[in-house]
């Protein structure tokens, strides 16, 4: 047949192969669509799309016979098509590949070649707007049966897929990558979850312990006290103002530890309570305002308690470090079912060594997990802000 009459048998093939593509949404259904289409052109053993995926690496995939290349990525520099790919050459026609140095240099994934015998093979490359996004390689157990003429056929192929290919590409790339954000999500949220559990468990223990200390540890130095001051041996007096001082710790540790007022009473009034405890003495001004009708006492009790810690936290730095001169900690609705706790003072506010501490980082900490919002500002004085979206 000669040219002229080849020609239109030509574009029917090129108007089937647009036809085939324009009905399918994955690229292996698509290749395996058009193969048929291909091989009336270029008759083959094997053909593959390889386009190009991550900086330095192609994903394959294949029609005729399956081999490792569509199993996994291949390195651009572990390719058979690396002359192609790195643009030392516009294509690559081998009369035997398997006594090619382009292909079966060392280190090259060319078992495929040798396994099946590809001797014959011609690539071209697949580009969009004059970019290279892939090639599509024809191979032939038959050696030497490919020539320049077989060359052009391909690359008009080539043409007319890749536009295709590289818009179905693009598509599985977009999932894939949605994919494993989901994963990576559904892994962080299974972490928190894990971590809120552990939380719990460890906030239980810690009330076991302060009961332990109530129970035990300070009942036995209550006694201890006794004993000193009724017997006033010598130095007693001494001994017995230090008692008295472990005994306060004590306390102190065994409120933290336990919070009762919380169970007993509420949110706002704990909060009320500890703050009075933290300031002491100090003439220092304090305001607790509570404007969501107890939303805090409607959360679940792990997540109440951790808000309840981040306020008590904030409140130490505030009434230990800043030097204010009032304290305040409101409680306001954030949208139709969420809440917002703010605890600010005028002090002045955080220094630049204590920006990584460890108590700003518990905050920090306990707030993810309980899938809260936080800043901490200085504005001046500093403002610990944290933000429930839902209540219930």
């Amino acid at each position: 047949m000669t040219d002229a009459a080849e020609a239109p048998a030509r574009q029917n093939v090129f108007m089937r192969i647009s036809t085939h593509l324009a009905q399918r949404t994955d690229i292996a259904s698509a290749l395996e669509a058009v193969a048929d289409e291909i091989s009336a052109l270029i008759p083959f053993t094997h053909a593959d799309l390889c386009l190009k995926d991550r900086p330095g690496w192609l994903s394959s995939y294949e029609v005729g016979i399956q081999t490792r290349w569509s199993r996994a990525r291949t390195r651009v520099d572990a390719s058979p098509l690396r002359d192609l790919i790195t643009g030392k050459c516009d294509y690559m026609l081998c009369q035997d590949a398997m006594q090619d140095p382009r292909q079966t240099f060392e280190g090259a994934l060319s078992e495929p070649i040798f396994n099946h015998k590809l001797r014959s093979r011609v690539h071209v490359l697949m580009k969009v707007m004059g970019q290279p996004i892939g090639t599509l390689n024809i191979s032939h157990s038959t050696p030497g049966l490919y020539t320049q003429d077989t060359v052009q056929r391909a690359q008009h192929v080539a043409d007319v897929l890749s536009p295709y290919f590289h818009a179905l590409h693009a598509a599985e790339q977009a999932q894939r990558a949605a994919q494993v954000g989901q994963q990576a999500e559904a892994r962080e949220e299974g972490l928190r979850r894990d971590a809120l559990e552990l939380t719990q468990t460890l906030e239980q223990e810690r009330q076991r312990i302060g009961m332990d200390l109530h129970d035990q540890t300070l009942a036995d130095l209550t006694r201890l006290l006794r004993t000193v001051t009724g017997g006033a041996p010598p130095g007693g007096e001494d001994l017995a103002q230090q008692i008295t001082e472990i005994i306060d710790d004590l306390r102190r540790m065994i409120d933290t530890a336990v919070p009762t007022l919380l169970d007993l009473f509420g949110f706002a009034h704990a909060v009320q309570v500890h703050l009075e405890r933290a300031i002491g003495a100090d003439p220092i001004d304090i305001d607790v305002v509570d404007l969501t009708n107890g939303a805090p006492d409607r959360l679940d009790p792990t997540v109440r308690t951790a808000l309840f810690r981040i306020a008590q936290e904030a409140i130490n730095n505030a009434a230990r470090h800043s030097g204010a001169r009032w304290i305040a900690v409101r409680i306001e609705p954030l949208g139709t079912s969420g809440l917002v706790m703010t605890v600010r003072d005028d002090g002045r506010g955080i220094p630049a060594d204590l920006q990584r501490s460890s108590g700003l980082a518990h905050m920090r900490t306990r707030a993810r997990l309980i899938s809260a919002g936080i800043d901490i500002l200085n504005q001046p004085g500093c403002t610990v802000r944290v933000m429930l979206e839902h209540c219930g």
